[in-house]
């Protein structure tokens, strides 16, 4: 008959007391799991709600709210005040905190307690300032948006609507593009680093879904142009740069300088069209398919003839001149809008001699 020895029994004691530290350690655990989870409730859960389970008030967040975008939605609301109901909008712009940094990030989320967030905040420029700073332009965006997607994770958020734009496609394509080609390619070595950091966007809202469940989307508009633009000649887009070039050139009795050949063709939607179609997409869109805000294909124009309008829209008079040094940039990113036009097929945008006649009285 077995008996066992003292090394058998030694053994058997460990394998006891193993097994129940184990055991311990696995209650402790699950102890901290349920206290973990709960906080993360009373996180999303203070975004809004009440004692008793009551649902909970929009409160709507902008990230980036003082910018071109932001200022759009902000003046298509105050249009139209009917249309936001119980709502309650909150504009954040730099001054309010550093997305960058992810502490700042989680202090706003926790002070403004959102349901649904609107991402605009981007590190944002022209052609040249892109070329001369594709490092910072790649690692600033990402690190905002890394820090917005976790903060509406970590706080429960309803739905994220981040803005990506057209610039963003491959530089090596067939046109029209559409949703589906956004990562068939390389972008423009222009301006790499802001495109590849918006890129990853798309896939992070893809990830969080899949993952998590998150109600995550984008919106990819056009060139936007409107009030309330950075004007700056050097670092702004191409329409703010020429009212302002235009309109230092009327002042001085000067040229009309464009750089470039003006060849380009590009879309423009103005920004309070866009703040309509993006609050749209907050309150009715819930595909996790980006979709692109755009007039359509037909109303594509040159830079030239950009230049020309703005020219007419401030009553220039002098001539209007190229300057051939310049460097031109992808020379087309025609974008088509038949997605958007299934969801909304009798949309109106503004035309752009309306908008330009609008941004050159309102900067004069």
């Amino acid at each position: 008959r077995y008996s066992p020895s003292l090394r058998d029994l030694t053994m058997a004691s460990a394998g006891v007391f193993a097994a129940v530290g184990a055991a311990v350690a696995g209650i402790e655990y699950l102890r901290r799991s349920s206290r973990s989870a709960a906080a993360g409730a009373g996180a999303g859960a203070g975004a809004g709600s009440s004692d008793g389970g009551a649902p909970r008030r929009k409160v709507v967040m902008v990230t980036g709210g003082r910018g071109l975008v932001g200022m759009g939605i902000q003046t298509w609301l105050e249009k139209h005040p009917e249309q936001r109901g119980d709502e309650k909008w909150v504009f954040l712009s730099s001054k309010d905190g550093d997305l960058r940094d992810a502490k700042a990030t989680r202090a706003l989320f926790k002070r403004v307690r959102p349901t649904h967030v609107i991402h605009l905040a981007a590190f944002v420029g022209g052609l040249f300032n892109n070329l001369a700073h594709n490092v910072e332009f790649y690692r600033y965006n990402t690190l905002m948006n890394d820090n917005v997607m976790e903060c509406c994770r970590e706080f429960k958020v309803d739905k994220l609507v981040s803005c990506l734009s057209t610039c963003i496609f491959p530089d090596k394509t067939t046109y029209p593009i559409d949703e589906t080609m956004l990562h068939d390619g390389p972008p423009h070595h222009s301006n790499q680093g802001y495109a590849f950091a918006k890129r990853m966007i798309d896939t992070l809202n893809r990830c969080y879904k899949d993952q998590y469940g998150c109600n995550f989307t984008s919106v990819v508009p056009c060139n936007v142009y409107g009030k309330h633009d950075n004007f700056n000649v050097v670092k702004g887009h191409v329409i703010p740069g020429l009212v302002h070039k235009c309109y230092l050139a009327k002042q001085n009795n000067e040229d009309f300088v464009i750089w470039g050949s003006g060849a380009p063709l590009r879309q423009f939607i103005y920004n309070e069209d866009l703040g309509e179609l993006i609050v749209w997409i907050m309150r009715n869109y819930n595909s996790v398919e980006p979709v692109i805000l755009s007039v359509g294909a037909e109303e594509e124009c040159s830079i030239k003839d950009v230049a020309m309008g703005v020219a007419e829209a401030m009553k220039f008079q002098g001539r209007v001149v190229h300057d051939l040094t310049k460097a031109d940039g992808q020379f087309k990113k025609t974008a088509s809008n038949k997605r958007l036009r299934q969801l909304l097929p009798d949309y109106k945008f503004t035309p752009i001699k309306e908008g330009l006649r609008e941004v050159a009285e309102w900067f004069e």
